[in-house]
């Protein structure tokens, strides 16, 4: 695009750097192409590589079949799809949600761009921490807000709270979680969330200014080893849940999920009707009437937990046996391996040549290291291993010795 078309808004998010990456990769590279040629084996987004299952299709379908005059209409929230969100929500997590908490949105992004509008004022603060999902940094600065950022700790994949205290500054007003996290797979401990609460409410205290969490749960039912999982809005009130259907459908393209804030939120009356007037204002950020009629049913199907650990289990398994260093995800359905290479771009390069997509760490701010996506098919992970370890030997090879 003409620069003298562009707003200073369209150029700042077009220049993140994370979503500078993402799409210099998507649009301007050989992706497109490559991902398709046979023989080239796709571990770079989460995207479906199974067929979707005939249940799945014929929900969709029947809710297609109008059932009185109004199931296309404007839909702030169909009774019934709140309701089975709302239930689900107690099930999952054992919190007293509402019906009048649970706001469906086009997926988990619309949920999270709705939260950072309805408590961030132009020029506030949004803490969060590296490796992160793409399009934090874009969604943050689409907001007029300002990025502030931290890693985690490299070796565990724990949250950095000594880190997070210290980038809190009086302009601080968000604090972005994301548990399972998307890179890394780590589910952050209740420890863990218990300190992070009360640091959050003790900065808050200082500053004379609430400081809001919003907790990215896309992945909060895809948990492993049986482990029960913990909402950071368990323990901190001032707190939104974002989710996504599109995970747990394996249908990212199928745009449905909701924003909740937390039942204990003090004052979350008015909240509430923030949330519906920016959802309106924003460009109608409510699911299409046919997924809100849907989703009572889509509630029914339940991820292969099983299918997924074991997909973990031998893509970690052959990695370590390799030589790579991997942690075991807790949850997700990502690998966040070390790259043998310093350059994580250059290693992803040596795996394209042997036939192996992923994405580099640097696409997630956190050079050195790269993610596998373990949604392609058990054959498709079988047939990498070969490939993964050719790629490794080779950069033995080039590394000089320490």
């Amino acid at each position: 695009m003409d620069g003298q078309f562009k707003s200073n808004r369209v150029t700042t998010v077009a220049g993140a750097t994370p979503f500078k990456l993402l799409y210099d990769y998507y649009r301007l590279s050989s992706y497109q192409e490559r991902r398709h040629q046979p023989g080239v084996l796709d571990f770079t987004f989460g995207d479906p590589h199974d067929p979707p299952s005939d249940a799945y299709v014929e929900i969709l379908r029947e809710s297609l079949i109008p059932q009185h005059e109004l199931w296309f209409a404007y839909n702030l929230g169909d009774a019934q799809a709140v309701q089975a969100a709302t239930d689900s929500l107690r099930r999952y997590l054992g919190l007293p949600f509402e019906p009048k908490d649970v706001h469906l949105t086009t997926g988990g992004f619309a949920a999270i761009s709705v939260a950072l509008k309805v408590v961030g004022d132009p020029g506030d603060e949004v803490v969060y921490s590296l490796p992160p999902w793409f399009f934090y940094e874009g969604t943050i600065l689409e907001a007029g807000l300002v990025p502030v950022k931290v890693s985690v700790n490299r070796e565990t994949f724990d949250l950095d709270l000594d880190a997070i205290a210290s980038a809190i500054t009086p302009r601080t007003r968000i604090v972005i979680v994301n548990s399972p996290n998307n890179p890394t797979g780590r589910i952050y401990p209740v420890e863990t969330l218990q300190r992070l609460a009360a640091l959050l409410e003790e900065a808050s205290e200082r500053n004379g200014r609430r400081i809001f969490l919003i907790s990215d749960e896309a992945y909060n039912r895809i948990v492993f080893d049986g482990a029960r999982f913990r909402s950071p809005v368990e323990f901190y009130p001032w707190s939104f849940l974002a989710y996504s259907y599109g995970k747990t459908l394996l249908s990212p393209g199928e745009r449905i999920g909701y924003l909740a804030p937390s039942p204990a939120m003090p004052e979350r009356e008015g909240i509430r009707d923030a949330i519906e007037a920016l959802q309106m204002c924003g460009g109608w950020l409510f699911p299409n009437s046919s997924m809100q009629h849907a989703l009572p049913r889509l509630e029914t199907l339940t991820f292969d937990i099983p299918l997924f650990q074991r997909k973990r289990d031998v893509m970690v398994e052959a990695l370590r046996s390799i030589g790579y260093r991997v942690r075991v995800p807790e949850g997700t359905f990502y690998l966040f391996p070390k790259s043998p290479l310093e350059d994580d771009a250059a290693f992803i390069a040596a795996l394209a040549r042997e036939g192996v997509l992923v994405l580099p760490g640097r696409m997630f701010e956190t050079p050195g290291f790269f993610r596998v996506s373990l949604t392609p098919t058990m054959q498709t992970i079988e047939q990498s291993i070969p490939r993964f370890a050719a790629a490794f030997a080779r950069a033995a090879e080039t590394t000089p010795a320490s």
